[in-house]
């Protein structure tokens, strides 16, 4: 059994912020990545997803993204600014990043004294701290659709989406009214015939507002940290648009059309009581936390929420959480908003705060 300061289950952008914030603080920490690389899930994503948040609002601490600061980054410059992010950590001496190392339960050490995170290979780590920063893209949400069981077509999440290649000449229905469902839905209407399903219209918010960015007013505004914007949680989020999506469903590529009310053997069933062939169902339905090794240890509720408040357990002593959506603010689940949260979150583990950085250290806790 090994022993750290604080374990870190997941390397991706919320775990190395996580790093980087415990560092600061004098904490040696462990990340322990499921995956080949320490960047999460980004490598999955669908090819032509960009950020919605500029390069200067995307960077995580002590390392400003690369490139133009009002250029919008795709999922491809993430990734690679993740693993250059992650080598300086290591470089640096800053955090012990292990990859392939997938955390299967998380335990209570005998002594009563920390946790133990325990590992597929049989492996443990005791810490007096462990910090879920696993995300959720590893845990999609199917919804329960009337007729499923008969559909003879496909029924893919978001999360499986890559490209339009493989849909061309297909009829499509995109299941959502978020940023995914219709980026996705645009992105397949030029190779298929596509309609985007969702409950209630879409609603948009422009991508720059006399001449700066939505995320240049959030901060002003303090929107973007603060505790009161949780009270939006649950609510559909606006898309957020320079103007090509909308445009592109004001055209009817793809269209728009009230929520299906069940599937047919062959098909979908529309609100107006027509039915329709249709090849494949895209749901850009979310996802949901990807915490199921912490159910033994009692830290999630019946539903498989985790119990805390503002990242910190209410139910562990010890346990921490970073990256949630809606965790502190609206901004909690991106890139801009993990590091403010791993901050937070650790202080409030009673971290060692008032530590300096070990002696000889090369790590710049400013910027790399």
């Amino acid at each position: 059994m090994e022993s750290a300061d604080l374990v870190i289950v997941g390397g991706g952008a919320s775990g190395l912020s996580t790093a980087h914030a415990a560092h600061r603080l004098g904490l040696a920490p462990v990340v322990l990545e499921a995956g080949p690389e320490p960047v999460g899930s980004w490598p999955h994503y669908y090819d032509s997803l960009t950020l919605f948040s500029p390069a200067r609002s995307s960077g995580l601490p002590g390392r400003p993204f690369p490139g133009a600061p009002d250029r919008y980054p795709t999922r491809d410059d993430v990734v690679a600014y993740l693993r250059d992010y992650a080598a300086r950590l290591t470089a640096h001496a800053a955090a012990d990043i292990r990859t392939g190392v997938r955390v299967t339960h998380v335990s209570r050490a005998a002594d009563g004294r920390g946790l133990v995170a325990h590992t597929g290979a049989g492996d443990a780590f005791t810490a007096r701290y462990v910090v879920a920063a696993t995300g959720g893209f590893g845990r999609p949400y199917t919804p329960t659709l009337p007729g499923a069981d008969r559909f003879a077509g496909r029924i893919l999440h978001a999360a499986d989406y890559r490209s339009p290649e493989e849909f061309a000449g297909q009829r499509v229905v995109v299941v959502g009214g978020g940023n995914s469902a219709v980026q996705i839905a645009v992105d397949l209407a030029d190779a298929a015939r596509v309609t985007l399903a969702s409950r209630a219209p879409v609603r948009w918010v422009r991508q720059r507002i006399l001449g700066k960015d939505l995320h240049w007013w959030l901060a002003r505004t303090g929107l973007d940290t603060a505790p009161l914007s949780r009270r939006l949680g649950g609510t559909t989020m606006p898309v957020v648009d320079d103007g090509r999506h909308r445009a592109a469903l004001a055209a009817g590529k793809p269209d728009r059309r009230p929520m299906f009310t069940g599937l047919t053997p062959n098909g979908v069933r529309w609100a107006d009581g027509t039915g329709e062939p249709v090849d494949t169902l895209v749901l850009a339905t979310g996802y949901r936390p990807d915490l199921g090794y912490l159910e033994p240890v009692g830290a999630l509720d019946a539903d498989g929420r985790p119990l805390h408040r503002a990242g910190v357990s209410t139910a562990v002593p010890g346990l921490g959480y970073v990256g949630l959506e809606w965790q502190r603010s609206l901004s909690s689940a991106s890139l801009r908003g993990a590091a403010r949260d791993a901050q937070h979150v650790l202080t409030r583990l009673d971290a060692p705060a008032k530590r300096r950085r070990p002696a000889g250290s090369r790590f710049d806790s400013r910027r790399y």
